[in-house]
């Protein structure tokens, strides 16, 4: 019973700060009117049609796109740091992933500001390159520079789970591979990886959700030529004002990352890791 009372401040919480401001959303994305009082509004699905046309869709699919290219770019990048660094001795495996998690604790937004004197015209990375004597790079305000941005801020959130998923491997199961004449490609591929998809897919999860919904790092380092969902959603509620416009996008991202997740979650059937359909 006492558990149960100790649970009412969170319930509130919940209901206050998610419940609350998710029903307004759409409550706003299913009618349509003038100004922001609610009794004004009548039922209407226009949002929804209007955003099902060809510049929006472009403009989603490209989110998409660039959500995996990152995805895919920090999986690549992830694994073997976190391979690397569960190999090593507790003590030093331990001040590694200090190292590495260190940078998380600093502002997100100063994070990314801190890209644009990397990558600016006259930034750290075209100082040296034209010290070198080449022509400078163009890489600011595109693609590429979005792309970065995303891989750096969601980079730990790939290296973290794959981590801990292979530290709690059972190492009996290396050691019954080698035994049994395999060789360290051979356990890798047959034993190790298998292991730790649950981790791989949890920071699959992890990263896409943020890249796919991302706005700061599209609108620093993108500048006007780079317009992902995440910025079509902050414009209708911070600029144009059309909160019924920017609801239902916000259902659809919601929709999306909602399929996202189920995906996903149906590669992940061991949480923990284990070695259960390996044999």
């Amino acid at each position: 019973m006492n558990m149960k009372k100790t649970a009412y401040p969170y319930v509130i919480w919940m209901i206050i700060f998610t419940v609350v401001p998710l029903l307004l959303v759409m409550y706003y994305a299913f009618t349509t009117g003038d100004g922001l009082e609610l009794s004004s509004f009548e039922f209407s699905l226009d949002s929804f049609k209007r955003f099902f046309t060809p510049i929006y869709m472009k403009v989603l699919l490209r989110s998409i796109q660039l959500a995996f290219i990152s995805t895919i770019a920090c999986l690549v990048l992830g694994y073997p740091i976190a391979y690397i660094i569960s190999k090593e001795k507790p003590r030093k495996r331990n001040t590694m992933i200090l190292m590495f998690v260190i940078p998380m604790w600093m502002n997100f937004l100063l994070r990314t500001y801190a890209w644009l004197t990397l990558l600016g015209k006259n930034g750290l990375i075209n100082y040296i390159v034209t010290k070198l004597g080449f022509q400078p790079l163009n890489i600011i305000y595109n693609d590429t520079a979005v792309l970065l941005g995303m891989v750096y801020n969601f980079l730990p959130f790939m290296v973290l789970p794959i981590f801990s998923t292979l530290t709690k491997m059972d190492k009996g199961l290396i050691e019954a591979s080698e035994d049994l004449g395999a060789n360290k490609l051979t356990t890798f591929m047959k034993v190790v990886f298998p292991l730790s998809l649950p981790g791989v897919i949890t920071g699959i999860t992890m990263v896409f959700i943020p890249a796919v919904s991302t706005f700061v790092i599209s609108n620093l380092l993108g500048g006007n030529k780079t317009n992902l969902i995440g910025n079509l959603v902050e414009q209708q509620f911070r600029y144009t004002g059309d909160w019924h416009f920017g609801s239902s996008m916000s259902i659809i991202l919601m929709v999306l990352i909602l399929i996202t997740m189920g995906l996903t979650s149906k590669f992940d059937k061991e949480k923990d890791g284990g070695g259960r359909g390996l044999w």
